[in-house]
């Protein structure tokens, strides 16, 4: 699954479920031993977060949110992805 981007601990991944389990625009995040799937609209599918963690994933997925459905549909043609930029 490509990582799309690393920030204070939390890994952001992307990767097309094309008949799969979560078959909406999405991405998944670790930190430490959680896990989340989260919609591009900050609400979560799957997984829980800490509270602190999970707001500056919604804020991260606020910012980029042209860029990760660019890589949506990237990654559903088989295209690749590309980085997107960290939170600062």
């Amino acid at each position: 699954m490509p990582t799309l981007s690393v920030f204070f601990g939390i890994i952001v991944r992307m990767y097309n479920e094309k008949g799969g389990k979560h078959n909406i625009p999405h991405i998944h995040a670790e930190y430490q031993d959680n896990e989340v799937a989260m919609d591009l609209e900050g609400n979560i599918i799957e997984g829980e977060f800490p509270r602190a963690k999970l707001n500056l994933l919604v804020a991260w997925v606020q910012i980029h949110k042209e860029d990760l459905y660019a890589n949506w549909k990237l990654l559903s043609a088989g295209d690749g992805y590309f980085k997107i930029d960290p939170l600062r």
